[in-house]
């Protein structure tokens, strides 16, 4: 499969820039693979396609200020933007200007926070070791920018509203994005409604986010991104399922955590790393409904919601919400695909 089938024509306008007010103001499009229909509605109305009994699966990372701007010993300039923690001190990053970022290479952030560049990783990155006086995730907080897509040219207000308000673990380089429309009302409205809510975390890193540069899909490498489940989401999801109703993914990261801890023939509890990448062809294990955004073209995004729902359907649909001017990525317009595409 290439990576030229999974693109689209979108003009730069619908490129989201700032969020909607309230949250759950976002247009909603509402997709069923089976029946190839499309209806458009309001996030508020998501409750008129759930069930009692159906259950919900957030994503509840926290993005991190992963972006610090620091300078060499020489006082040449240096970005560094926080992937993944390995360890106590080390981190995988992007730097930029990578080029004169040498292993061996002291880069200073304030008094307080130093970093030394360890080794090359296999993605162009760089291992780095922090040097700290204090709490690490306080200096963060004092020293670190929360980073937006640089789709997204305008300043960020306020920064929690780049946050899910339901946000609980630390560790993101990005917002699961698809959980930006949920209000703390709304969740609270579809609890009582008989609609039940399970949390699972991935922290958003490379892997998401990473451009595919092949052509061949299938050639395309995954970075590796630590997500967790914890058992009281695990029997949710089965009790679900016992029952008959549907385990719906509140964005892809949901997704590929839930794909990523079936194996042995079931769902498993406890925490790990994952590379999976989903395309068409994959037989999903866990869900059984998606609300996503909408994606960038040629993405590793756009390609799993595409073996959810098939390609020439997903493809009819962004061309249907071009039309009718939805807004696109991180700050953009939902989208709700109903059920599974069989393949």
């Amino acid at each position: 499969m290439l990576l030229s089938d999974f693109d689209y024509n979108l003009p730069e306008e619908l490129i989201a820039q700032t969020p909607i007010e309230p949250r759950n103001f976002s247009r909603l499009m509402v997709l069923d693979p089976i029946a190839e229909k499309i209806s458009h509605h309001h996030f508020y109305d998501l409750k008129n396609f759930l069930n009692a009994g159906d259950t919900l699966i957030f994503n509840d990372t926290r993005v991190i200020p992963a972006r610090l701007i620091g300078h060499r010993e020489s006082g040449a300039r240096v970005e560094i933007f926080l992937l993944r923690r390995l360890d106590f001190s080390h981190w995988e990053t992007l730097v930029k200007p990578g080029k004169k970022a040498l292993v061996g290479n002291k880069i200073i952030f304030d008094d307080d926070l130093s970093c030394n560049v360890v080794s090359h990783t296999n993605f162009g990155g760089r291992v780095v070791e922090f040097v700290f006086d204090g709490v690490f995730e306080q200096i963060l907080d004092r020293l670190g920018e929360t980073p937006l897509p640089p789709y997204i040219h305008e300043k960020l207000s306020d920064s929690e509203r780049y946050q899910t308000v339901y946000n609980r673990e630390r560790g993101s380089a990005a917002a699961p994005t698809a959980g930006l429309h949920f209000t703390n009302e709304q969740m609270n409205d579809l609890k009582n409604f008989g609609v039940n809510l399970g949390f699972v975390t991935l922290h958003v890193g490379l892997g998401t986010f990473r451009p595919v540069n092949v052509e061949n899909i299938e050639d395309h490498n995954m970075h590796e991104e630590f997500f967790s489940i914890p058992q009281s989401t695990v029997d949710l999801i089965n009790l679900t399922k016992k029952n008959n109703r549907r385990v719906i993914a509140v964005g892809t990261t949901s997704v590929r955590t839930l794909e990523s801890a079936f194996f042995d023939g079931h769902l498993n509890a406890g925490s790990d790393s994952t590379k999976i990448f989903i395309y068409p062809g994959y037989k999903f294990n866990v869900v059984d409904s998606l609300i996503t955004n909408f994606h960038l073209p040629k993405s590793t995004l756009l390609m799993l919601i595409s073996a959810f729902a098939g390609r020439d359907f997903i493809l009819r649909a962004y061309r249907e919400a071009v039309k009718e001017r939805y807004r696109f990525f991180s700050f953009g317009d939902a989208m709700l695909i109903l059920k599974r595409f069989q393949q």
